[in-house]
């Protein structure tokens, strides 16, 4: 078991690292159970624990429970136990156990998060109305443009007036969009090409983008991650104004961060069901999985936690 004092470099060691993760703490226990109250773990959206909240029983309802209050960002109590409540409380999410021994746990799961970051590189129209979009979807907000100023992006968390936004302070790491529109295009891009992330976004036509790739190549970037940077950007839904092409983009943005927050199975799954439901008639839609069947056999005693 982590005691308190690694436990917190454990954290801050996430959260430099911008990885969202879940506070898990068991609140309440019947013996015989391994875990007591007070028990920590920090659990993350892969399924990495660290700390100590009880062996193979618990893990399971742990780890589901914990990526999706990292999804929604809402916390969840919820209890492991042998038996499943015939009167289960409303605020309580019940899981069977398996475990022989018996015990029942008490698991109260909070989400850690910090707000997602979206980097603007550009003063366009659009930028402008993505902007607003994007801070009233819940991100924060850097704008960097050489025209950038607070009258244009009264909705910025922060405006750098120059492309490069090295200096700037992200409370995650940013997904970027080059939203210059022919005005600064091939610098814009060089600058999104310096910044540390899993996303960019470039809101041209496929010609021009192509183009635009080519030149970055050539200047030396790396061409995988010149390959990497969507354009068109955002959701196809027909867009033609500043504003519509806004909320296309603004689609985008949210579902590359959902993305990131699911593992590869959860993935896989998603992937898997919404084949299943296409393809099947209206009456066969695919079930939800149960959570009282999540908690596969193993033992509470058995440490495996890092």
């Amino acid at each position: 078991m982590l005691n308190d004092k690694t436990l917190t470099a454990k954290a801050r060691q996430l959260e430099a690292e911008h990885t969202p993760y879940a506070l898990v703490t068991v609140v309440r226990c019947k013996s015989p159970t391994a875990a007591k109250p007070g028990y920590k773990a920090l659990v993350t959206a892969a399924g990495d624990i660290h700390g100590w909240i009880g062996g193979g029983c618990v893990q399971p309802a742990v780890i589901k429970t914990a990526r999706q209050a990292l999804r929604d960002g809402v916390p969840q109590l919820i209890r492991v136990s042998p038996v499943e409540d015939a009167h289960p409380e409303d605020d309580v999410m019940d899981f069977k156990s398996a475990c022989h021994s018996g015990g029942t746990l008490d698991i109260f799961i909070e989400p850690m998060l910090s707000r997602p970051a979206v980097l603007l590189l550009g003063s366009s129209e659009v930028a402008k109305s993505l902007a607003t979009l994007a801070h009233f979807a819940g991100f924060t907000v850097t704008v960097a443009s050489p025209a950038a100023d607070a009258a244009n992006f009264p909705q910025a968390d922060q405006i750098i007036t120059e492309f490069d936004a090295g200096n700037a302070t992200f409370s995650s790491a940013p997904l970027v969009v080059v939203a210059t529109q022919g005005k600064g295009d091939q610098a814009a891009l060089q600058a999104a090409l310096r910044v540390d992330t899993f996303h960019r976004a470039f809101i041209a036509g496929k010609r021009k983008a192509d183009k635009l790739k080519q030149f970055l190549k050539e200047k030396g970037h790396d061409p995988q991650a010149v390959d990497g940077i969507i354009a068109p950007a955002g959701v196809e839904i027909g867009a033609n104004s500043p504003e519509e092409i806004a909320v296309s983009v603004l689609a985008g943005l949210i579902a590359a961060r959902n993305q990131q927050m699911a593992t590869p199975e959860e993935l896989s799954v998603n992937n898997t069901a919404t084949t299943a439901v296409a393809a099947a008639p209206p009456e066969q839609a695919v079930p939800a999985e149960s959570s009282s069947s999540l908690v596969e056999s193993g033992c509470c005693g058995s440490n495996t936690a890092t």
